[in-house]
């Protein structure tokens, strides 16, 4: 679907001044931001409406659209939930602000009340294809945090505990009130004083500083199934890092990556090979020892057999991640000429040539 006009989309001329650009964009996020209006198709509206500022109030990408219709870039998730990015033109609001902040609950950089679940971790794998193809064990060594040992995750030295804080009541959160232009907002926040956890430590851990975790590092047996191929992920459930306070830990994401064989190219579940032979197995015929995956096979050429010629061997590639069948091995032939003959065998040739 092609999409709307920017300048369409935020209600403005082409001859609009940056400053008309702002307050028509101000105007409408306000009344379409996903967290204010519930009607279907908002966040959509919302996202469309970011998009067309981003490129707008830019004035080398505002040209660039000008021109050619686009700003080379500027697409939706570049501004809106982007990674590492936030809503861009927030905060170009100024006096708008704080504004922003209690009239969407403070939805930037908040943080859920209480101990916070544990991250979760990457870990490249680099298999061969042997290993793709037969299915491996593998032992992998992952550094991450786990709960302290000494206090078991409470942050607190042994023989003491946390105490409910006084500031939230152990909810973990602080909810406070504003008045603005368009009426009274409540705001809730992460407490301050507890930074969200809802308690307060009064003699922390010596091993682990009152962070309840303590950095290990962690042997973890892998089993990769036969068949698999680059890009996929294996989830170990709960071996990332442990969450603050005894909360759940996160989990451990392994990507697979299949080297290049030397042999073999794959594609899927079907592995390509290429040999040579001489013109007189060619011309005659023959059989021929060809690397599999599992050893060795024959294949028999057939008198006549042309440069270039595609022989399937059936069974003889990858096997199926989730079924029982296997691939094909695939060898392309290619006719070696002599460059130089000796004297018999040019007659010999001629003879031919002549019969």
């Amino acid at each position: 679907m092609a999409k709307r006009d920017y300048y369409e989309v935020l209600g403005v001329s082409k001859s609009s001044s940056a400053d008309e650009i702002k307050k028509a964009y101000r105007k409408l996020a306000r009344e379409h931001h996903p967290d204010v209006n519930k009607a279907k198709g908002s966040e959509e509206k919302f996202k469309e409406i970011n998009e067309a500022y981003q490129t707008l109030s830019d004035p080398n990408k505002r040209s660039q659209y000008d021109y050619y219709g686009t700003a080379g870039g500027s697409g939706g998730s570049e501004g809106f939930g982007g990674e590492g990015q936030g809503f861009q033109g927030f905060e170009d609001f100024g006096e708008f602000g704080d504004l922003f902040d209690v009239f969407f609950g403070s939805q930037r950089g908040r943080r859920r009340a209480g101990p916070q679940k544990g991250s979760d971790l990457r870990y490249d794998l680099r298999i061969t294809l042997e290993n793709a193809a037969h299915g491996i064990e593998k032992e992998i060594n992952i550094v991450h945090f786990a709960g302290c040992p000494t206090c078991k995750g409470s942050g607190a030295k042994p023989g003491t505990a946390p105490t409910k804080c006084s500031a939230c009541n152990g909810a973990g959160q602080v909810r406070r009130t504003q008045r603005t232009i368009l009426g009274s907002f409540a705001q809730v926040s992460p407490c301050p004083t507890c930074r969200g956890t809802g308690s307060i430590i009064s003699t922390t851990c010596k091993e682990c500083q009152g962070d309840g975790r303590v950095k290990k590092s962690q042997k973890i047996t892998l089993k990769i199934p036969a068949g698999i191929d680059s890009g996929y992920r294996l989830r170990v459930a709960g071996a990332g890092d442990a969450g603050e306070k005894g909360a759940s830990s996160g989990d451990l994401y392994v990507f697979i990556f299949v080297e290049q064989h030397v042999n073999f190219n794959r594609d899927g579940e079907n592995l390509y090979y290429r040999t040579k032979i001489s013109f007189v197995q060619a011309i005659l015929g023959d059989e021929i020892e060809v690397p599999t995956i599992d050893g060795t096979a024959t294949l028999k050429v057939p008198a006549g057999t042309q440069p270039n010629t595609n022989f399937r061997v059936k069974g003889k590639g990858m096997p199926s991640l989730n079924r029982r069948d296997r691939g094909h091995l695939y060898v392309l032939v290619e006719v070696e000429i002599p460059t130089k003959l000796s004297k018999e065998q040019a007659e010999l040739l001629n003879s031919y040539k002549n019969a």
